[in-house]
């Protein structure tokens, strides 16, 4: 074997203090079937098809920069590793360096390394110097090496070392993070970049990510190897996931001091869309209670087929975090683990969570948002205003990650648009994009998504609303209503009120499901609750609940009769629709047609109703 570089050891070589008897032993205890210890290239049966596969690729070749796109929980780190082990064995290289998003994760690729035989410093820091001999390389953060990328190029060049950028779209998050990596990586002898989301809209090129023109003439990047979340469904590799989408009434203060009222799910403007999620978002109004109790019947059912099924509320900030906390406290008698990113035991009480299978409530900001890995989640709220491709991706990637096949997956969701979009193309695979087309707008430059932009305009305009007036927004109150479910492309179910047998139908699905059983059971709940409604419609059931109408259904009702009842008025009255629409807001009172609620609309139409008689 090629002897090492001062400071570095082969893979098989024996630490000091260790036999290689002692060694081995400990390899074979801790290793995955899918590391055989040393196994001859090309026996590795145990790997999943498409690591296999992309190991294939890679040493088809063996180039020096190689791009692998594969879903969350579909087992990067695996494929990294055993890549990892035969350009060691092989003498290829001699050293490992990982780069990480966050101190948590460089942490959790150090255990996971150690259990192949590699050892990783995850505790290097920029004033540490050389590498000891104890360790095959080290684990260490975007963050760091962007600090000090002098620091981090002579420790990859004074061995033949690989790279492996995790999570390598982080390389773009900002000029000064992707000329740091080129200056410290660029002398490695190989680099493997990982990715298990859609890279962010931006003009920030990423290091080492091969882009190529597309007919539009937009440089995009081109992966050497694609793993998407449906052919790791179909595969078997990853859990179904299906959304319960919850809608309701929401009741808020403007900055301009007028109460509003509008529903969840109702079409709407972009500001009254926004302003009614960031109501029902508000740990003290009824809607969250009522979502985070309904998600807590469905984990007490999938723990009923799955013990150790554990729950994560993902919130907007800390605030928030803290008041989700108490809720569930209320709701299930005992504390959930709180974890926030400021707090410096979060890492630790990740790992606790993940191991203690009694556990059954998480509660997070974004520190589980990205790479963490805690296979037992299978139920998780989406309680956040984030609603970025790339975020999206990276928190239902937290549910995905299969342990036995059959194993389903449920996040319950605010029923906005955003949101729904993105749950229908989860199977979507994007590509980074370089450049801009003609006539995009200026903000594009800032590297923002359209998504990006409009929460962040959004966020502008109440502080800037809320420095001009004596008014702040003010969520009021909020009441939670089933909407439907929605799964590989399509919907299922009704409207129906939280508590109700039709809600039952869906929160009480099986745990244990496979791909197209899912389909199935819900095509068949959705049927079942539809009869439900028709009883309850023809009085022949009385369980206390009433049939619900989809909320946005009645309003686009209302709105086109209020409409048809106008135009009628304007041709026996001879005035313009708009005055006559001015006119029922100044006697029923409310705001614009768009923004009001349904209990305002019909008002204005038995108002008219009247006037027309």
């Amino acid at each position: 074997m090629t002897q090492p570089a001062s400071g570095s050891h082969p893979v098989d070589e024996p630490r000091p203090g260790d036999s290689e008897v002692q060694l081995g032993s400990y390899a074979a205890e801790h290793l995955s079937p899918s590391f055989p210890r040393r196994a001859p290239w090309g026996t590795a049966s145990n790997l999943r098809a498409w690591q296999q596969e992309a190991l294939e690729q890679y040493f088809a070749s063996e180039p020096r920069d190689f791009l692998a796109s594969a879903t969350p929980g579909a087992g990067k780190t695996t494929f990294a590793l055993r890549l990892a082990s035969e350009l060691l064995r092989r003498g290829t290289v001699n050293r490992v360096i990982v780069v990480a998003p966050t101190d948590h994760l460089k942490t959790q690729w150090a255990a996971s390394a150690a259990r192949v035989g590699i050892h990783l410093d995850p505790k290097f820091r920029n004033s540490s110097g050389a590498l000891s001999r104890d360790y095959h390389g080290v684990a260490v953060t975007y963050a760091q090496v962007a600090l000090k990328p002098y620091v981090h190029e002579h420790l990859c060049s004074s061995a033949r070392s690989l790279v492996i950028l995790d999570e390598v779209h982080h390389g773009g998050d900002s000029l000064s993070w992707g000329d740091g990596l080129r200056d410290a990586y660029q002398y490695a002898e190989r680099r493997l970049s990982l990715t298990g989301t859609p890279f962010r809209s931006d003009t920030a090129p990423i290091p080492f990510v091969r882009y190529e023109s597309d007919a539009s003439g937009v440089r995009v990047s081109k992966a050497d190897y694609n793993y998407g979340y449906g052919r790791a469904l179909r595969d078997g590799v990853v859990r179904p996931v299906m959304f319960m989408s919850y809608a309701g009434s929401m009741n808020w203060r403007d900055t301009s001091g007028e109460q509003m009222s509008a529903g969840l799910a109702d079409d709407n403007t972009k500001d009254i869309i926004s302003q009614a999620w960031r109501t029902a978002l508000d740990p003290e109004g009824d809607w969250m209670q009522q979502v985070l109790r309904a998600a807590d019947r469905r984990l007490t059912e999938v723990r009923e087929q799955v013990p150790d099924a554990g729950g994560l509320v993902i919130a907007t900030d800390h605030q928030a975090a803290r008041g989700y906390a108490k809720l569930l406290e209320y709701i299930t008698g005992t504390a959930p683990a709180l974890i926030l990113s400021d707090d410096p035991g979060a890492s630790a009480r990740i790992d606790s969570f993940s191991a203690n299978g009694s556990e059954r409530w998480m509660v997070a900001v974004r520190m589980v948002s990205e790479g963490v890995d805690v296979p037992r989640l299978a139920v998780g709220v989406y309680a956040t205003s984030s609603s970025t491709p790339l975020f999206f991706a990276q928190a239902i990637g937290r549910f995905v990650r299969a342990r036995r096949r059959g194993e389903t997956a449920t996040v319950f969701l605010p029923s906005v648009p955003k949101l729904s979009a993105l749950a229908h193309e989860l199977e979507l695979e994007r590509d980074h994009a370089l450049d801009r087309k003609d006539g995009s707008d200026s903000d594009d430059a800032a590297g923002m998504t359209p998504e990006e932009r409009e929460l962040r305009e959004a966020q502008a305009e109440d502080r800037a609303s809320e420095e001009l007036t004596k008014y702040k927004f003010e969520a009021l109150s909020s009441e939670a209503q089933f909407d439907r479910v929605l799964y590989d492309g399509g919907d299922y179910g009704y409207a129906a009120e939280v508590g109700s047998l039709e809600e039952l139908e869906f929160l009480g699905l099986p745990g244990i499901l496979n791909h197209d059983e899912v389909a199935a059971a819900l095509e068949q709940r959705a049927q079942r609750q539809h009869r439900i409604q028709d009883a309850r419609a023809r009085g022949s059931l009385n369980d206390g609940h009433q049939t619900v109408q989809p909320m946005h259904r009645s309003l686009k009702e209302q709105r086109n009769l209020l409409h048809s009842l106008v135009g009628l008025y304007a041709r026996q009255s001879g005035q313009p629709h708009g005055a006559i629409h001015s006119q029922l807001r100044v006697t029923c009172g409310g705001p614009a047609v768009g923004q009001a609620t349904a209990h305002q609309i019909q008002q204005r139409i038995d108002y008219l109703r009247r006037k027309l008689h």
